[in-house]
């Protein structure tokens, strides 16, 4: 047991030492004090706040450590130890060029490296979606570190068919074709039967057309992201097909955005300036191992053993909580929630509910006292 006063004092030390390093705004009072941590051959930096049972939160894309604001200070109040990273590729972690560096296998290694550097031998694990596929990820590779998944948006489908699920490939199929996904092809070859070349996932196969549109404009790009209060899944069913094709990145974007903003212009801007750092290229990285994710985890068995939380929301037109219908073939101890009038990013659009739903099931699962 690490002696939690020495900790925060290291900690402090770590922090103060990383300040002339770090961009100003890598220190915002919103979020705990950051410090650098080596982990797999990469420096991952890394917010922590309270203590006892370890929870680490995972974003997402196009995510940071600080799309977690909200829910730090209420699971620390609540009795448990948050350790918050920016993910490798993100922030003021590093950012390897080789693509191949993304994959399942160096990212599931980062965070136990993670919880090896920080003295944590099982921790929660909570994350949103590519935070989520990571969550998942976790358990049937080192099941042995994982005491729980909490899920948010992100459902748990076996050997990388996400994009094959049926609810999303009949709602582009042509009138009388069918299509099953098999889980012994490639799912990007799979993919690439069904959807047209500019659905947002193989557009970032192909090349790096998306990455400079996205960059030429990281402020819209962001804008044009991180939106709620959009169609809702009932009515976007109703609508033509070819939309069905997820033509969501690296196209023009309108000259009036639909929906409102999720973000606020104070936290807009701390998004853009890391963006405008980084890009967006190693975020989408991510993107481009799912064939050498899909290849490494094919003898790997995809039935989760650790107690798990799937949070869906009600208007996620990608991640339906329909989808979450047959978790239960593979997560075998499952609780599943959906919040409504939710949209898809979720820790910053519900936050109060959000909470809510994790500090009760944590509670339940793995009391803090």
């Amino acid at each position: 047991m690490i002696n939690l006063s020495r900790r925060a004092l290291l900690a402090g030390f770590g922090a103060a030492a990383m300040i002339t390093a770090m961009p100003a705004f890598a220190l915002q009072a919103t979020m705990p004090p950051v410090r650098m941590v080596r982990t797999n051959g990469v420096d991952l930096a890394v917010y922590e706040a309270g203590s006892g049972p370890a929870i680490v939160l995972l974003h997402g894309f196009p995510g940071l450590a600080y799309t977690w604001r909200h829910q730090i200070p209420a699971l620390a109040a609540a009795g448990y130890r948050i350790i918050v990273p920016d993910l490798r590729g993100y922030g003021l972690s590093d950012r390897p060029e080789a693509v191949e560096d993304y994959d399942v296998a160096q990212l599931t290694a980062d965070l136990v490296g993670l919880l090896d550097a920080l003295g944590v031998e099982r921790a929660v694990l909570m994350g949103h979606d590519w935070g989520g596929l990571l969550a998942w990820q976790m358990p049937l590779f080192y099941q042995e570190r994982v005491a729980g998944v909490i899920a948010l948006n992100t459902p748990h489908i076996p050997h990388w068919m996400l994009w094959l699920h049926p609810v999303l490939v009949n709602a582009v199929l042509p009138k009388g074709r069918t299509f099953v996904a098999d889980p012994n092809v490639d799912p990007i070859a799979q993919m690439r039967e069904i959807y047209r070349p500019e659905m947002y996932v193989l557009m970032f196969q192909d090349g790096n057309a998306a990455d400079e549109v996205m960059n030429q404009d990281v402020r819209g790009t962001l804008r044009s992201a991180l939106r709620k209060d959009l169609i809702t899944s009932a009515d976007w069913d109703e609508l033509p097909p070819e939309l069905g094709h997820m033509a969501y990145y690296g196209q023009p974007l309108p000259d009036r955005l639909p929906g409102r903003d999720v973000l606020n212009a104070q936290e807009l801007n701390f998004y853009l300036r890391h963006f405008e750092r980084t890009g967006f290229t190693p975020g989408i990285n991510w993107y481009r191992n799912i064939s050498r994710n899909w290849h490494a985890g094919r003898d790997i068995d995809q039935t989760i053993h650790v107690p798990s939380l799937m949070v869906s929301a009600a208007n996620d037109v990608v991640l339906r909580p329909s989808m979450t219908d047959a978790m239960d073939a593979y997560v075998k101890d499952l609780d599943r929630y959906v919040l409504a009038d939710c949209w898809h990013w979720t820790p910053e659009e519900k936050p109060a509910e959000l909470n809510r739903l994790a500090i009760a099931w944590l509670e339940r699962r793995y009391p803090s006292h």
